[in-house]
């Protein structure tokens, strides 16, 4: 389908792909006219039973897009059976969630409270080189390059990526690595995304608040920008993301506070 030439991710088209192979599959000897509502809403039903909410709202995305891609171009004629009231809010995008940004104290003092070496240094990754979870936990010996280390297959879909650290962290991380005797091909930090997420959670409860390991990825993205990082190097740099669009989500709401702070620093 010509539409998968807008879709940038390798992954979202392979789930494009498969989607429209089921959908011929599911109603491949009938009119396209015919399908209704009802026989969609069927059909999503028996597709993503079991599936997380997001993999609901994405294939019934794919499904609504595949009707507009027949409207649009093969047939003016045709109707789309997903435009419908039941059906859209049974599958609505989930509302962007306004959340605090970190303090920056609070986030040193997880570090520093933190015992384990080897949990300190995953807070650190995520929360001075904006790494992922999944990108730290994957992390092997190989991949450790001095103050850039390689991501393998990553999110984007590239075959590669960078991340780029501060010269104290890759001290430490080279350090660490240096002490564990690891081989080429083992990974830095050996444990389930479980456990990553457990080290997190009980280094905030220390602390007092509630953290996330995203959190502290979004933490890294609205520090640097308010600490007078470009948006493009907090984009592409920290966040490796492909647009800025979806950068601009990362960055904490703004508090009044925070709001006069800035503005009586720019004319004092």
């Amino acid at each position: 389908m010509s539409t998968t030439g807008r879709i940038h991710k390798k992954n979202t088209v392979q789930s494009y792909l498969a989607m429209a192979k089921r959908l011929l599959r599911h109603f491949g000897d009938r009119d396209l006219n015919s399908i209704s509502t009802e026989d969609i809403q069927g059909f999503l039903t028996q597709y993503t039973s079991g599936c997380t909410n997001h993999t609901k709202r994405a294939r019934f995305s794919f499904v609504n897009a595949f009707f507009n891609y027949v409207r649009d171009n093969l047939d003016h004629t045709a109707q789309n059976p997903c435009v419908s009231p039941s059906l859209r809010r049974q599958f609505r995008p989930r509302t962007a969630r306004s959340w605090k940004a970190l303090d920056k104290d609070v986030v040193n003092e997880m570090v520093f409270k933190t015992t384990s070496e080897r949990d300190r240094l995953m807070l650190e990754l995520m929360a001075r080189a904006g790494m992922r979870v999944g990108e730290v936990l994957k992390l092997t010996m190989a991949d450790v390059d001095g103050k850039k280390p390689r991501l393998i297959a990553p999110k984007s879909g590239r075959p590669q990526e960078h991340v780029y650290l501060p010269q104290k962290l890759a001290n430490r991380l080279s350090d660490y690595i240096k002490r564990r005797g690891l081989l080429h091909h083992d990974r830095v930090f050996p444990m389930s995304y479980a456990g990553a997420r457990s080290a997190v959670v009980r280094a905030s409860e220390m602390v007092g608040v509630h953290v996330r390991p995203h959190d502290l990825r979004r933490f890294a993205a609205t520090h640097a920008s308010r600490s007078g990082i470009p948006i493009e190097i907090v984009s592409k740099v920290i966040l490796r993301h492909s647009n800025l669009a979806t950068t601009q989500i990362y960055l904490g709401k703004v508090s009044d506070e925070e709001a006069f702070k800035w503005i009586d620093g720019l004319h004092t």
